[in-house]
């Protein structure tokens, strides 16, 4: 009977003891910690609207649509409030904090997509020219903020 003895080299590494990842796999894990980024960003995202949505109508708001696009833009969720405005909901979601969170990504370029989608939206559906508001909903680190009437349509 021969005993085998492992090397160094060979020997598997403990949990609490494990070599450093490589660079890529670094990156990846990096990645796989955002919500943005590959076909993953939709579900998530999907799962961050329903949030919303549920929050919204627990506040009395209707639910009208949901993911209106257009070419210029989309609106993730158009609500009716109880005295008949309406009501373009942007949803935003990000892990990390860094360049200002989720509702300071909703940049004037978005912006101007929402309205852009907001237009196309009243344009489609035969409804006389309700009052309109833009509200974002963010998620920083998981909690929900809501930002109601966070931009007009005359400062895009």
């Amino acid at each position: 009977m021969t005993r085998k003895t492992q090397t160094d080299e060979t020997r598997p590494t403990l949990c609490h003891a494990a070599a450093p990842l490589p660079e890529r796999a670094r990156d990846a894990a990096r990645r796989a910690d955002n919500f943005s980024g590959g076909a993953r960003s939709k579900t998530v995202g999907a799962a961050f609207e329903a949030h919303a949505l549920t929050f919204l109508q627990r506040q009395r708001l209707r639910f009208v649509a949901r993911n209106v696009a257009c070419r210029g833009g989309e609106i993730d969720l158009v609500m009716r409030e109880r005295d008949g405005s309406l009501v373009f909901v942007e949803v935003r979601a990000r892990a990390q904090s860094g360049y200002g969170g989720a509702a300071a990504s909703v940049v004037r370029r978005k912006q101007q997509r929402i309205v852009r989608a907001a237009q196309h939206f009243l344009s489609t559906h035969d409804v006389a020219m309700p009052a309109c508001r833009f509200d974002v909903i963010a998620f920083e680190r998981g909690r929900l903020v809501w930002l109601r009437d966070a931009f007009r349509a005359d400062d895009c």
